[in-house]
């Protein structure tokens, strides 16, 4: 069961709350209500809506809620019980035959990738081809999550851009009525708004929950490889304590720091 990345919102809220105190502290309130600018506001904010819509199908960008969901979402991962499950199935599959396999998916077995590599040892499958089948499956999931994935990518890209449009924008108005020296220290103020609007957009919402999405998508690869490597033992008969220390030691070696994953908390999967 997925559930709420705590620190996705955190992020969001302290990188704005450092934006907000640092002009406070620099210029007073009153500043504050300055950089509040419903002008720089529509034409960033609109400027990459517009984008998005010439780059992308309105299917795609009906996602896009989804997607910025999932960044906001935290799967935790046990391997214990996941190597646990492989041994069971294991030791049954010697003692029993793989046919046996069928009823132990329904009573024990919750995750939907595991219990589809089973299903095909069950039905005589090949290993090569069972490995195949499961990797076309990941493979499909990551060029999935990519193209979602791509659409806060591009924002991120539009939103400075579109960002500099503004502020050229103001520019012009701003050299337009030079007449008045004392409305120019305003109007450049004005003007270099929406450069920061577009900046923050992309560094601080569209370029990090990119980044997160994507490290999410790495770690799911990584569990589902060892659930294929399971499968496969399950299916060639491996010794169950065999089995289990090579989920391990597959584990040790590749598992890397910044994966998500726990030594406890509930096992879930989707695909």
């Amino acid at each position: 069961m997925k559930k709420l990345d705590l620190f996705t919102p955190i992020g969001l809220i302290l990188g704005l709350v450092v934006v907000g105190l640092a002009i406070y502290f620099n210029a007073g309130m009153d500043a504050v209500l300055l950089f509040m600018q419903l002008a720089s506001v529509s034409i960033v904010f609109g400027g990459v809506a517009a984008a998005l819509l010439v780059n992308f199908t309105g299917r795609e960008l009906r996602k896009l809620p989804a997607i910025i969901k999932e960044a906001f979402r935290h799967q935790d991962y046990d391997l214990q019980e996941l190597n646990g499950t492989f041994v069971m199935l294991a030791k049954k599959a010697r003692k029993e035959g793989l046919l046996a396999l069928e009823s132990q998916l329904e009573e024990d077995v919750k995750d939907p990738f595991i219990k589809k590599g089973v299903r095909l040892a069950v039905d005589g499958i090949e290993p090569e081809m069972i490995q195949d089948i499961l990797m076309a499956e990941v493979v499909s999931m990551e060029e999935r999550h990519k193209r979602g994935r791509r659409i806060l990518e591009r924002a991120g890209d539009f939103a400075p851009a579109w960002g500099m449009v503004g502020t050229l924008v103001a520019l012009v108005i701003m050299l337009n009525d030079l007449d008045d020296p004392a409305t120019l220290g305003p109007s450049m103020a004005l003007a270099m708004l929406t450069t920061l609007y577009g900046a923050i957009l992309a560094n601080l919402f569209f370029n990090p929950m990119a980044s997160k999405l994507e490290n999410k998508t790495e770690t799911e690869v990584f569990i589902n490889q060892i659930m294929i490597e399971g499968v496969i033992g399950v299916q060639s008969g491996q010794n169950p304590h065999i089995l289990e220390e090579k989920l391990r030691a597959f584990i040790r070696e590749k598992r890397k720091p910044e994966y998500d994953i726990r030594e406890s908390g509930a096992l879930a999967h989707e695909v």
